[in-house]
């Protein structure tokens, strides 16, 4: 637990973070955009990917100083990213309001593609997220962890699409 200064002045930003700020950032055309490089992505591949945007924890989670990982895990498990045949749904998580981002990758793709992997796609996206542009940023992460599920999971025919390609904005 932090100091008392730090938890209210982490509540306070995500009390306080703009709704309108993450539909800037995720226009319903950056959205779309989203879903189809997803839907692709999937095509070559046996992975199933998920991308989460949220504006900002939950009151209680601010204040109880979950962690962005902490979340992205939650979320993970709340969406039923990890109830895929093949144990393959990988999740992108943002947090708008401290401007972070995490990936939660299933047991059957976390023994193959190692966490320094998901660090350097994350920051393909804080980079791009810097200079303002999300959409690009987002667009070349997904490309990535579609190259990196290809590479690993290559698809092995038709196969049904087991989660929804559409970003979850929260």
């Amino acid at each position: 637990m932090g100091s008392i200064t730090h938890k209210i002045a982490r509540t306070w930003r995500h009390a306080t973070s703009s709704g309108a700020e993450a539909r800037r950032a995720f226009p319903e055309t950056t959205l779309r955009a989203i879903a189809q490089a997803i839907d692709a992505g999937e095509r070559t591949h046996r992975g199933e990917v998920r991308l989460i945007v949220e504006r900002a924890l939950p009151f209680e989670d601010a204040w109880y100083d979950v962690t962005n990982r902490q979340r992205a895990l939650a979320l993970f498990a709340d969406h039923g990213i990890w109830d895929t045949e093949d144990n393959c749904g990988v999740l992108i998580y943002v947090n708008m309001a401290e401007h972070k981002i995490d990936i939660v990758a299933d047991r059957g793709i976390d023994r193959k593609i190692d966490a320094a992997t998901w660090q350097a796609v994350c920051r393909t996206m804080t980079a791009g997220f810097k200079n303002g542009h999300f959409h690009d940023a987002t667009l070349a992460a997904v490309a990535q962890v579609n190259d990196l599920l290809h590479q690993h999971f290559p698809a092995g025919g038709e196969r049904a699409n087991e989660l929804p390609d559409q970003p979850i904005m929260l």
